[in-house]
């Protein structure tokens, strides 16, 4: 009898995450290289299927979906990839894979193990960076945008929050008047439209930022992360008003909202 020809479908895929972007090769190179691959030998490649989604979580590629549906429906025999982890990098896809293939169990044993240690690497991945977020914010730095008042400064390969000098004088201000003057949130908002106060964006600041920043911990000294985790650490960015300032800013907001109520 003669031997079926087996039809290739050519599967290029880039994930979405940040630090994929860096690791893998664009998906036109991936098709490029896999193409040339094909016409050396001689393997029959009847579609290009090709996206950009992230293959961490299960049944989230649409296109890869559909790639399965075709191997079931044996429009493609084979399939052509960079490399296993284009293909899957979690058991549910994965499972759903193999159980395309008519392959030998050897085979098949293979196509796990390779795709497996795919999956190894990316949970390994996820549990390296949140060990290094958790060792940044034990050494007293916080691993995200800082609020208005601050900047984060990159300096002989070593990232550190400090001032803003355009802007921490007035935050500094801002709290003084608060705790000191028993200015209200609206006052303080038409004082700083008057010193043509911004954002780091250049937008005025809203009444609602400022509530925010007169509770933020932040500037005294402190921060949770991840938020509303109860974590507290110790930071060493510089304090822009002290512990003391701060409990009178807060005990004068708390009277705003009983005026608020009162009335």
């Amino acid at each position: 009898m003669e031997k079926q020809e087996i039809k290739y479908c050519l599967y290029a895929c880039k994930s979405t995450e940040s630090d994929e972007r860096q690791a893998i090769i664009s998906i036109d190179s991936q098709i490029k290289e896999m193409t040339a691959m094909a016409d050396r030998e001689g393997l029959k490649i009847i579609e290009i299927k090709q996206e950009s989604h992230s293959a961490k979580q299960s049944g989230q590629r649409p296109v890869f979906l559909q790639l399965l549906a075709d191997l079931r429906s044996d429009k493609f025999q084979g399939v052509l990839t960079w490399a296993p982890d284009r293909l899957s990098r979690n058991a549910g896809d994965l499972g759903s894979l193999v159980d395309c293939f008519s392959n030998t169990p050897n085979e098949k044993f293979l196509l796990m193990i390779l795709c497996s240690q795919a999956k190894l690497e990316n949970d390994n991945g996820g549990v390296n960076v949140k060990r290094g977020i958790r060792a940044k914010c034990e050494m007293g730095w916080r691993p995200c945008m800082p609020p208005i008042g601050y900047h984060n400064r990159a300096f002989n390969g070593v990232k550190d929050i400090v001032e803003d000098p355009e802007r921490a004088p007035f935050i500094k201000a801002m709290f003084e008047r608060v705790a000191l003057r028993g200015d209200s949130g609206r006052t303080v908002k038409k004082w700083l439209d008057k010193q043509a106060f911004t954002t780091r964006s250049g937008a005025q600041v809203t009444l609602s930022q400022i509530y925010l920043m007169l509770k933020n911990p932040f500037y005294y000294g402190i921060f949770e992360y991840p938020k509303k985790s109860g974590t507290w650490y110790d930071g060493l960015h510089p304090k822009l008003v002290s512990k003391e300032l701060f409990d009178q800013v807060q005990d004068r907001h708390f009277c705003w909202i009983q005026r608020v109520v009162q009335k």
